[in-house]
């Protein structure tokens, strides 16, 4: 049985799965839809078209599926979707997409920390952590298991590879690539993060050939397209180095480098 404190505002029309807890003067919108096991504490705001999954926890202050800020809005039915056990801290905001349809995502196993910002149509993948403080423009992709640290900025469009890590008060005006240590407002390559790879379970092989990536990427000073050949034809073919070099080669608006 959901447990609903009496002064919330649950409209008619929101979906509550089971033992769904609703705290002191929240609101619920009635095209959200929560799932089993979900808290919200007092003064949370869900609205719009929004679906929260399974075990998550949203603490006080914090608006998710609130409208896109994006100017291009003409209307139409957008939304948010938070996937299980995710945690969304004080004063968070997830805003809806802009197009009729269209989704902000944000996976599971997330952690999104005080006054963070997700805005329109970014898509957060699993296991993110956001620190207090950073700003995500729209359509934002930030693959899974990346940490961002405290009072980042992230330009609309740019991608955060998987595993990645930028340093607090970094400003990412380009692609991060996947494995790498960003860090600073003039953003730089500091290393690769050995650490949240050994962490995840990469295995040594693995790490070692991105140990190798990054020497060829950021120690040489070869063109990009001669270093994406260099690791094609001297480096084992890892899951890792296959997903740099895609994800270096599929840059729209170039890596960090």
């Amino acid at each position: 049985m959901s447990m609903i404190h009496s002064t919330a505002i649950v409209s008619d029309g929101a979906v509550l799965g089971e033992e769904v807890k609703i705290g002191p003067y929240c609101i619920v919108g009635p095209d959200v839809k929560i799932g089993d096991g979900t808290e919200l504490l007092a003064h949370a705001v869900v609205d719009g078209h929004t679906t929260l999954g399974a075990g998550c926890t949203v603490h006080p202050f914090a608006r998710i599926g609130g409208p896109t800020q994006d100017l291009k809005f003409k209307g139409g039915a957008p939304g948010v979707i938070v996937g299980d056990k995710t945690v969304i801290r004080e004063c968070v905001t997830i805003n809806a997409a802009t197009h009729d349809g269209e989704m902000t995502e944000v996976g599971s196993g997330c952690l999104l920390l005080a006054y963070s910002h997700v805005a329109h149509a970014c898509k957060i993948g699993n296991g993110v952590i956001i620190v207090n403080g950073t700003q995500l423009a729209g359509d934002v992709i930030v693959e899974d298991f990346a940490i961002i640290e405290g009072l980042c900025g992230v330009v609309q469009f740019r991608r955060i590879g998987k595993m990645a890590f930028l340093g607090a008060y970094t400003k990412a005006t380009k692609d991060v690539p996947p494995y790498m240590i960003a860090d600073g407002l003039d953003i730089e390559i500091r290393g690769f993060n050995k650490i949240g790879m050994e962490r995840r379970g990469v295995p040594e092989e693995s790490r070692d050939a991105v140990k190798e990536a990054y020497r060829i990427l950021y120690r040489q000073k070869s063109p990009l397209a001669e270093a994406i050949e260099k690791m094609e034809n001297e480096l084992p073919p890892t899951p890792e180095v296959q997903h740099l070099i895609n994800f270096i080669r599929t840059s729209k608006n170039g890596i960090v480098r």
